[in-house]
């Protein structure tokens, strides 16, 4: 063992200080939160970004710009090589796809990409495919269908 490795154990664990614990100890009576207030009391913290009633930081800064998120379309997204799963020569549609757990819920969109092979006959119908998903899946065989 060497001068520097032992410096370092010592160092590691840092005891916890103990608070409240009489006059005496340094830490004693109010334990280090001063006197009254929200912030000497238990379950005290306060709200996020709250500044004591002055008006917060960003209502004081001017909204500048559009955002355009709230009409971006999501797709939840699965891959050709996880259609693998699926027997030969069955539909694949979102049910299915629900049913094996590969997308979260049926309301969602769904997007197939063309990562991994696909060895099987498929019909797939979903909302969107990616031009290497789509050759992939006709080079096997299979159909592609866009559904609305």
């Amino acid at each position: 063992m060497q001068n520097h490795e032992i410096t370092a154990i010592v160092g590691k664990h840092k005891r916890r200080k103990r608070v409240g614990r009489g006059t005496a100890g340094g830490m004693g009576k109010t334990c280090g939160r001063g006197t009254k207030g929200s912030l000497s009391r238990a379950g005290a913290g306060g709200k996020l970004a709250y500044e004591g009633g002055q008006m917060p930081l960003f209502r004081r800064l001017p909204k500048r710009g559009f955002n355009n998120n709230q009409f971006t379309r999501r797709y939840e997204i699965v891959n050709v090589s996880q259609l693998d799963k699926f027997d030969d020569g069955s539909v694949v549609d979102v049910q299915c796809l629900y049913k094996a757990g590969l997308i979260d819920s049926l309301s969602s969109k769904v997007k197939i990409l063309g990562d991994g092979d696909l060895t099987k006959k498929l019909d797939v119908a979903v909302h969107k495919f990616s031009k290497a998903a789509e050759s992939k899946i006709i080079g096997c065989g299979g159909t592609v269908k866009n559904v609305a």
